[in-house]
Parts: C-alpha cells; structure tokens; sequence
C-alpha cells in the first residue's frame, strides 16, 4: 500500500492538492483513503473514502479510557472522576490523532492513502514524534524494568517504597504498541511526501527545509507541486506584474527542484469534485528508493567504517554529531535525531564527521579486537 503524506507551506493549498490527488487517483480506478482534518464528506464514493480525524473525541476516549484503568488509584485518592461532557483536548491532542489516523489509514484495504499533513515546520515535527516519544518510554520505563514487575511487591518491602502499578506497565505497552505502528508507517518503503508551495520568495527555502528534515527522518520527496499559478498572458499590467513576480519565483524553485509540477489558479476557491477536477493532478509516479543510511566497510584503509547518511542542504556550520552509548546524537540547524548504531559501529570509536557532496558522512575507528586488522 502506498500513502502520500503532503505537507507545505500554510496557505499553499496542500489540502486541495491532498483532494485532488485523492479524487484523481480513484477515478483511475484505485481504492482510496483520504485523510483530512477539512476534506468534504460529499467527496466519497466511487472508490475514494473520506476519514476526517476528530482530536476533541480522540482525546476523551483516551482520557477516560486512561482514568477507568487508573480508577483503583485514583480511589484511594479520594480524587473525582471526570465525566465526558466536562473533558476538553488538550494541546498536542491534534497531533496524536492524526499519527492515530496514518497508523488505521495503513491497516485499511485501500491501494493508496492520502493524508493531509499540517503545514510543513508542524508536519516535521510530527513525523519525528513517534520516535521521539518511544525513546522516551524507553528511557523511563526500561524493558527490563517491566519484565521485573513479578518482583514488585518484594521490591517494594525491601526499599520501602511503592513500586509501579501493574496498569503504568500496561498503558506503557500500549502506548509502545501505537507508536511502533505509526512509526512503522513513517519508515516504509511505499511512504512518500508531496511538497506543496505558491511560488514565492519563501519557496525555494521551504524546499531546503523540507528536505533536508525529511532526509533526517529517511523519507523522500514524492514531488514538489507550485500551486496556484497566475495566467501568463493577462493584459491587465497589474496582474501581469504580480505574474511576472510569480514566474521568477518558479524558476527558482524549479532550479532547485530540478521537476515541479505546475497547477493553476482557478480565480477563485476550489468547490466540490468538479473544481478539483480542473486541477491537474501529479503523474502516478513509480517509486525511486529512500536514500539510506549504509556503512561502508573501509578495513583495507586503516581499519575505517564509513557511515554515510543523505543530508541535502545541510551546513557544516549547523551540524552537530554527538556518541551517546549505541546511540549518534546528530544535529542539524532546527533538527535532531537520536540514530541507533549498528551493531558493528557499538564497537567503534567516532573519528570524525564531514560533508561530501550532500552526504554526512561519518568516520568510525574499530575498537581493538573487532577483527583482524589486514596486514
């Protein structure tokens, strides 16, 4: 199953452009989900099914399902229930059921599932919150701490103080549960971005943004669209200008881009199926593999691993790498990532860390004893 996740600047029409996409691609016969805190309900059918996420009833299913497995504890508290009609969302309450969204969207029977992000600064944090919040569970709540819950009630003679209880250990497993499965989607393969822009001075550095954020989480530009294009042979001299502006912009952008596909301004919002249909959608595209993380081995030159990783737009500047355990701290301008090591690297020393043509590229020196150095 494949599934679009666009994304853009705020007020570049990624949500016409997540519908259209949707629209086009279930009239060419596939099965279609689209996902849209704003879709139209009346776009359904005819292969295209509309889920339009609900943060306020999202969180109060979860809050209280939270509060019915606590109730015991909050009993002996003394403390008073909440009741659903006085539960409110919480900020961040947007964003998880959105991630709850992508994770149902990708157990549907759909070909394709088009998910409308939010703007793009919001999207990438997004994208990296599933692995950020299970490092933190792991962090706090080790998994071998849980498996020694059975000693609890010993431990807790012993030191005198209350251990956790067996429902923190639970609601942690779930929680590890619903965030590996929305990870999962972020990391497949059949996963991609669609970057929508109005061509402005703001969208070529948007595009830089993009990605190198994206190339962080190890997903790929599916392709950059330039919405809302002015007609090019107005002869009011106002609109000309406004025009003129506009393609200059696009050039830039499709400098930068190398392909960007191009929709055009309807002269006024876009309503219902039709109007989407006027505008013309991205070419179902094939997939072109994610660039990855590989190490290199290099033990024919002085015994040096090689792990290069896929940062385009990076500034050395901006960049920095830090050795926390079986962990690379990386760090790049507004973003940072935790990335595991592979198991040959835990036993490596960092040696250094440069930029070559796009690519960090990361030097590791065996730890003595790894294996046989050459003679």
């Amino acid at each position: 199953m494949r599934i679009i996740l666009v994304t853009g600047l705020g007020g570049a029409g990624r949500t016409t452009v997540a519908a259209a996409t949707a629209l086009a691609e279930a009239r060419a016969g596939r099965r279609v989900l689209l996902v849209s805190e704003d879709a139209d309900p009346l776009l359904s059918g005819g292969g295209l099914r509309v889920l339009r996420p609900d943060p306020a009833a999202d969180f109060r299913r979860e809050f209280l399902a939270l509060q019915a497995r606590s109730g015991a504890a909050l009993d002996l508290l003394g403390a008073a229930p909440f009741e659903d009609a006085e539960l409110t969302e919480l900020p961040g309450s947007r964003q998880f059921a959105l991630l709850r969204a992508l994770r149902d969207a990708a157990d549907g029977e759909h070909d394709l599932a088009v998910v409308d992000l939010p703007p793009l600064p919001e999207a990438l944090a997004l994208l990296a919150l599933p692995e950020q919040l299970r490092r933190y569970l792991r962090r706090l709540l080790p998994a071998e701490r849980q498996a020694a819950r059975a000693l609890r009630p010993m431990l807790a003679q012993l030191a005198g103080v209350p251990m956790p209880a067996q429902w923190l250990y639970e609601t942690t497993a779930r929680w590890e549960a619903e965030l590996a499965a929305a990870q999962a989607v972020v990391d497949a393969p059949t996963t991609r971005v669609r970057l929508v822009l109005e061509p402005g001075p703001a969208a070529v550095r948007a595009l830089r943004t993009a990605r190198l954020g994206l190339a962080l989480q190890g997903l790929a530009l599916d392709a950059v669209v330039a919405n809302r294009l002015l007609p090019a042979d107005s002869e009011d001299p106002w609109l000309a200008g406004l025009t003129a502006q506009q393609h200059r912009h696009l050039e830039e952008l499709r400098t930068a881009a190398g392909i960007v596909h191009e929709l055009p301004h309807l002269g006024r919002d876009p309503r219902g199926a039709e109007d989407l249909a006027l505008l013309a959608p991205v070419p179902h595209a094939p997939l072109t593999p994610v660039p990855g993380r590989e190490v290199e081995d290099r033990r024919e030159e002085d015994g040096v691993l090689v792990w290069h990783i896929a940062l385009p737009g990076a500034v050395k500047e901006e960049l920095a790498l830090v050795r926390r355990g079986d962990e690379l701290l990386l760090t790049v301008g507004p973003f940072r990532r935790h990335l595991p090591l592979p198991s040959v690297l835990r036993r490596c020393t960092v040696t250094g860390a440069g930029l070559v043509d796009g690519d960090l590229r990361v030097r590791f020196t065996p730890d003595p004893g790894l294996w046989p150095r050459t003679p």
